[in-house]
């Protein structure tokens, strides 16, 4: 047989595989992520969960020393009562008791100002006549004078406790009764971030701090994998990635199982791995690779992360 017959006998094989591995997206089973943060610079007090235990949305899963966060609580909710006790103060009004005083306290200025008035005529009189002096004179008229201001001053502040507070000092009232209650409601946000708890139902892949240990602001402090069954991570092919969408259905290969297992497409990249590709010529433009993620169904929640895997593209 010929050179040129053995050699094209050896291509089609080949040939026949690359056009096999082209009609292939290869990646590996993953799972979502979550990082827990830490929110503040406290002490890791509990850890109630072990690593690789499945959780349900809400486990606790890490608490911080919430000792210092209890007392700005505290302080919070007294100035909420506080608040509170004032609007409804104005809102009350004045007593009956205080009330009845402030009349008591009319009736006595009122007193004291027909006495001051008395004493004036008389001496006005007395120093007209020329028994008394210009000096006593003055001094009655002072008295009567003053008498007749604390008269005046009683006297509003009857018609005050009577009228009841006035509706800007109760709008005043109303907005820092709302003003405590939105600091209560931060501080008590800021306390339930202290006791990090599970977000999503999933594993607890990771815990990095230990018991003891001060966290830093912004660090993980609790890592789920979400979610039951994972999805497959692959890299498409150019030339497949127009036939793609989100939705469709395809077949998921894993190693390690004889029979594929059927998935969705859940999202692909509309960006190729490495850019930029409106530079690449048409062979260039074929080694473009688009990130696509398929899920698979609940049947497969056993499969680990990490594990190869295939979608078949055609």
């Amino acid at each position: 047989m010929s050179r040129s017959v053995w050699v094209l006998l050896a291509v089609l094989p080949l040939a026949g595989c690359w056009e096999d591995a082209g009609s292939k997206a290869l990646g590996t089973l993953e799972r979502d992520r979550v990082a827990l943060t830490a929110t503040a610079a406290e002490v890791v007090t509990e850890l109630p969960v072990p690593q690789g235990t499945k959780v349900t949305k809400g486990t606790v899963l890490v608490k911080l020393d919430d000792t210092a966060q209890r007392a700005i609580v505290n302080q919070a909710k007294a100035e909420v009562a506080k608040a509170k006790a004032e609007l409804t103060k104005l809102q009350n009004g004045a007593r009956e008791e205080d009330i009845a005083e402030a009349r008591a306290t009319v009736a006595g200025a009122k007193a004291a100002l027909l006495e001051a008035e008395t004493t004036f005529r008389r001496t006005q009189d007395l120093t007209g006549r020329g028994t008394s002096s210009q000096a006593q004179l003055d001094s009655a008229q002072a008295s009567r004078d003053s008498a007749e201001a604390k008269l005046q001053i009683a006297q509003e502040q009857l018609r005050l406790l009577v009228n009841g507070a006035r509706q800007e000092d109760l709008d005043i009232a109303k907005a820092g009764l709302e003003a405590a209650e939105a600091s209560l409601a931060s501080a008590e946000k800021t306390l339930a971030d202290l006791t990090i708890r599970a977000s999503r139902d999933g594993t607890l892949n990771n815990l990095p701090w230990n018991l003891g240990e001060r966290v830093t602001i912004g660090s993980p402090l609790a890592v789920l994998l979400a979610g039951e069954a994972p999805y497959a991570r692959v890299y498409v092919p150019e030339p497949h990635r127009v036939a793609i969408k989100e939705g469709d259905l395809l077949m998921v290969h894993v190693d390690g199982l004889e029979t594929p297992i059927e998935g969705t497409v859940r999202w692909i990249s509309s960006e190729p791995s490495f850019t930029p590709y409106y530079a690449l010529n048409q062979s260039d433009r074929a080694r473009l690779m688009y990130v696509a993620e398929v899920q698979l169904p609940d049947s497969a929640a056993g499969l680990p992360d990490g594990v190869p895997a295939q979608v078949q593209l055609k």
